[in-house]
């Protein structure tokens, strides 16, 4: 059974910082293209990054870039999602989210979001 896990959400200050973590099971990680999809109530699914399969490179959206970081934590299985000097704005469910391409493919876009399997959601608040 493949499953993917999403964790570390939760009501934090703007300014603030949190840790998401993207767990699998059932597959190993490493071998997948693995995005963070967040949704915020009244608002359409936004791609927020993405770390390729191919060559770890990685892509964020612009209204996260120099805030956000994705890494791997292979050891674990996982996709980490750092979130540092957090916005209102960044309130929303994110999702991690997985595809299977081959070792030539790089998805070169957050607004890639047809992943073939998806977590759960964690919710993030930023408020005072």
């Amino acid at each position: 059974d493949v499953q993917l896990q999403a964790s570390g959400g939760g009501l934090v200050q703007p300014g603030g910082s949190l840790r998401l973590s993207c767990t699998a099971s059932g597959l190993s990680l490493d071998s997948y293209t693995v995005g963070w999809v967040r949704q915020a109530p009244g608002k359409e699914r936004e791609g927020v990054s993405l770390i390729n399969r191919a060559d770890d490179t990685t892509h964020y959206a612009d209204s996260v870039k120099g805030r956000f970081t994705i890494s791997r934590d292979n050891a674990k299985n996982s996709v980490i999602l750092e979130m540092n000097s957090l916005k209102p704005e960044d309130t929303a469910v994110y999702y991690c989210a997985a595809s299977e391409f081959g070792d030539r493919i790089r998805v070169t876009s957050v607004e890639y979001l047809t992943y073939d399997t998806w977590g759960q959601g964690t919710q993030v608040t930023v408020s005072s």
